[in-house]
């Protein structure tokens, strides 16, 4: 499935769950408009594909955003979804809407760590590190730490990104909110940029438009 990836740009949304009360479509258009302003300033090469990452489908938020994302571009999906051993519920709950493409976890992780060795420990300390300081201030905040799952879920976000750019070459991020809660496994973006592994000019930050 690695090999079939190549062929494409991967388009990468990331944003809240089911929590968030927008209307999906109005947020999807708003992607939809900062994507081809993106592109035209810097346009894919291959066919775009838009990458998931197991969220399962809900009727607000981030899985419904990608739906709509990707009926608007009329555009497939793929899939990266947790090993087993890490999140057995994590593939059988996955959104499997228009997916042609699943690739697991650990064979991009293997990828990263063969074209650099250290990537995941590297990596995974600057997660651990963002992780320890974000319930830092919870503590301050009176507010319990954020759940164990928060690891492995910040690593399937980083590893995703940075091995699709790594094997196609390019990669398009877009956030689905000017607003990015610190508490929020999107907010770990921060630890990809912060350690050289992913770059800014790839992101797409989300843009409310009056009128829409």
């Amino acid at each position: 499935m690695i090999s079939v990836l190549k062929d494409y740009h991967p388009l990468i949304i990331e944003g809240m769950g089911g929590y968030d009360s927008r209307d999906p479509d109005l947020v999807a258009q708003q992607i939809v408009i900062g994507l081809h302003e993106h592109w035209s300033m810097q346009p894919p090469k291959m066919p775009i594909t838009l990458v998931t990452q197991g969220d399962p489908y809900d009727e607000k938020g981030i899985s419904a955003i990608t739906r709509r994302v990707a009926d608007k571009l009329d555009i497939l999906r793929a899939l990266v979804y947790l090993d087993p051993e890490i999140a057995d519920y994590h593939l059988p709950n996955a959104d499997l809407y228009k997916v042609k493409i699943k690739i697991q976890y650990s064979h991009l992780v293997q990828i990263l760590e063969t074209s650099e060795v250290g990537f995941l420990a590297k990596l995974s300390a600057g997660v651990r590190a963002s992780l320890e300081e974000k319930n830092a201030q919870r503590r301050t905040l009176e507010k319990a730490a954020l759940p164990q799952y928060f690891y492995d879920f910040a690593m399937l976000q980083e590893v995703t990104k940075i091995a699709c750019k790594q094997i196609c070459q390019a990669v398009t991020v877009a956030h689905t909110s000017c607003e990015i809660s610190p508490f929020s496994v999107t907010s770990f973006y921060n630890v990809g940029l912060e350690l050289g592994l992913t770059q800014v000019e790839d992101i797409v930050p989300y843009k409310a438009r009056a009128g829409l």
